[in-house]
């Protein structure tokens, strides 16, 4: 069986996406598939990063780079501005179009992955170039999240976009959803979706949740680390900084994207003493750093779309046995209340995610019990090497099909 697998985030690029298909490569390779790979030069959250050689630690990658085609892109600039990024992603799609068209090889399945929904036409072209099954990952809801975070709103377009996904869910043969949120979604959009669905959650491998233990009496620590886009409501993550000052405790924060710097400049235009600005690192070393923390923030604005989504980051916490305090709501907010395995504000209260995160630092019995509910949380349900069976099994299903 061969499989073209098609994405625009890939390793080294740091951030949910380009670990999840980087996983998923790898372990496919691990369990003898052959799989190819269609994606860009490294570029989120800036292409700068990558000059920098920690980046570049995956000896089963780096060794043969023959299976990993990256086509160079021109627009240097990952905007906020919608038209500008709107460019950005044509220009990928194009130059993927290009590629399918005149590659030679020949695909059993096409394994493409969206957002952006752009790059997942190229799969749908690719299915029918090849003569290939299509399996569609579906890692957010596009554009329900466009529209969540509030930056475009012309109607025609929108309504452009929507025909474009409902043409990729009918196309594909099987569909991955990576949260169970997304569920009620396919089943409002047509009969007989929901049979095509999959559920393969973003999730750790074995030798990640083995980190180093925090060493006894060392200083309470909150972490943020990931994205500080549009959807991550910077405003909560500012007066949370400013409230967390006033109690003398620490933030880390390892972030990265279009809010950072509205983020950096309120910490030094108030002189937040207690925030620590951690500049983005490798997946490995960043589960190191934050595995020294207490307690793990996540945020979302208040969108109805988000209430269907699991960050990746709240997995990352997870396994790295944090807590988490968060402003979220929906599927992620039950998940982490069911499985006591952290706090959450629905009412996006910044006072409220503080006293969470203070009854937390009092009480250490507390923290303690949620920290091992964290690691019995990620060994039962969100680890790698229990759930790639998953996708074997369909991929064998799909090749007998």
């Amino acid at each position: 069986m061969k499989i073209l697998m098609i994405t625009q985030n890939f390793y080294p690029e740091i951030g949910s996406a380009g670990n999840r298909m980087k996983t998923i490569f790898l372990m496919l390779k691990q369990k003898g598939y052959h799989v190819d790979v269609l994606t860009t030069e490294p570029t989120y959250p800036s292409r700068d990063i990558y000059s920098q050689e920690d980046f570049w630690n995956e000896q089963d990658i780096d060794v043969d780079r023959n299976q990993v085609t990256r086509l160079s892109i021109q627009n240097k600039k990952y905007s906020s501005n919608f038209f500008s990024r709107l460019f950005y992603y044509l220009e990928i799609m194009l130059k993927m179009f290009f590629y399918v068209q005149k590659d030679k090889n020949q695909y059993d399945i096409v394994f493409v992955t969206s957002p952006p929904i752009f790059v997942a036409f190229v799969g749908l072209v690719a299915k029918y170039r090849y003569n290939a099954k299509l399996l569609l990952d579906v890692r957010d809801l596009w554009p329900e999240s466009l529209k969540g975070v509030g930056v475009f709103n012309r109607s025609y377009i929108i309504w452009m976009f929507e025909k474009m996904e409902s043409t990729l869910y009918k196309k594909a043969d099987h569909i991955i959803i990576n949260s169970e949120g997304f569920i009620d979604h396919f089943k409002n959009k047509c009969d007989g979706l929901t049979k095509k669905l999959i559920f393969l959650p973003n999730a750790a491998r074995k030798k990640e949740t083995m980190l180093e233990k925090r060493e006894g009496g060392s200083m309470f620590n909150v972490v943020y680390a990931g994205n500080i886009g549009l959807a991550q409501d910077v405003t909560i993550l500012m007066q949370l900084a400013k409230k967390l000052n006033e109690h003398h405790i620490s933030l880390n924060v390892i972030g990265y994207g279009v809010q950072k710097q509205t983020f950096t400049d309120f910490v030094r235009r108030h002189n937040l003493k207690n925030v620590k600005l951690i500049k983005p690192m490798g997946r490995q070393d960043c589960l190191n750093r934050m595995s020294r923390c207490d307690v793990g923030i996540a945020t979302l604005n208040n969108s109805r779309v988000f209430e269907t989504v699991l960050p990746g980051k709240i997995i990352d916490y997870l396994t790295c046995r944090l807590p988490v305090v968060a402003s979220l709501s929906g599927y992620s907010k039950q998940l982490i209340e069911s499985e006591k395995i952290g706090f959450v504000t629905s009412r996006q209260s910044v006072d409220e995610m503080v006293s969470y995160i203070l009854k937390l630092y009092n009480d250490p019995e507390l923290l303690e019990e949620m920290q091992s509910n964290c690691r019995e949380f990620i060994e039962k349900k969100f680890l790698w090497e229990n759930n790639i069976n998953k996708l074997t099994n369909l991929l064998d299903q799909m090749a007998k099909g």
